[in-house]
């Protein structure tokens, strides 16, 4: 499904992402780790592309989208969340949904301003399936609430909702358990289980190593901007290169 070759990317003389590849197959989960200031947001940002690569290809679905402009990779069903939340705060959490499903091609703006029966029944369509998303995700309770009141995991999660609106294919997840308790990093886990059982090829990047080796099949390592390690969550447990990037060991 996806294949990102070399990928580098230079800010200035400094080299955030150096000849970075990997792969993933459809309906996998695939973590991405390193320490703070390995290059994983730069490679989330590179794949989806908020950046423009100095160096190098993504491949998706067999057709090279490097440095497309990020509504045609999200078309294309490449969707990402972000480490800080991408909600609209004013908003409630059903009108967020119903906001981002807009962004999906199909509503005419002439149609929408005339209120034609096509429109109409657009709308009927979208609020069903925003309604569908939050009963997903587990915020169809608080359909009504203010996003801007919610809980920082809620925030989180409605996040997710977002993302999902744009039908993604591959979901690029951010460090979503960021800054959870541990009854909303159990919440999420499970939320992120569902969503690749239903089909949905996921590429994590999280911190949180006991839930990323719990939820991934595969994990990716960066270090410094490179590929230091790949394997599944066991051969990384054990890998010494990895331990030395995060302890600091000689």
């Amino acid at each position: 499904m996806l294949e990102v070759e070399g990928l580098t990317k230079f800010f200035g003389g400094l080299e955030a992402v150096s000849g970075v590849s990997m792969s993933m197959k459809p309906e996998e989960i695939v973590g991405l780790i390193g320490p703070n200031g390995a290059g994983k947001t730069t490679l989330f940002n590179l794949v989806s592309g908020v950046l423009r690569p100095t160096k190098g290809r993504v491949i998706f679905e067999g057709t090279d989208i490097t440095a497309q402009k990020p509504h045609h990779i999200a078309k294309k069903g490449i969707v990402r969340t972000f480490q800080a939340t991408n909600i609209y705060p004013n908003f409630t959490v059903l009108e967020n949904v119903v906001l981002s499903c807009h962004l999906k091609p199909g509503v005419g703006l002439l149609e929408t301003v005339l209120h034609t029966a096509g429109s109409r029944r657009k709308e009927k369509d979208i609020l069903h399936r925003s309604r569908t998303i939050l009963t997903l995700v587990g915020l169809d309770r608080m359909a009504d609430v203010l996003a801007r009141t919610l809980a920082h995991g809620y925030k989180r999660i409605l996040g997710i909702a977002i993302a999902l609106a744009a039908e993604p294919k591959l979901l690029l997840l951010d460090e979503p358990l960021g800054g959870m308790n541990g009854e909303e990093v159990s919440e999420t886990m499970g939320l992120i289980r569902r969503l690749w059982q239903s089909g949905i090829t996921i590429l994590l990047i999280e911190h949180n190593m006991r839930a990323t080796m719990n939820l991934c099949q595969r994990i990716v390592v960066l270090n410094l901007g490179r590929k230091i390690a790949e394997g599944s969550p066991a051969e990384i447990q054990g890998n010494s290169e990895v331990i030395r990037a995060y302890l600091g060991a000689g």
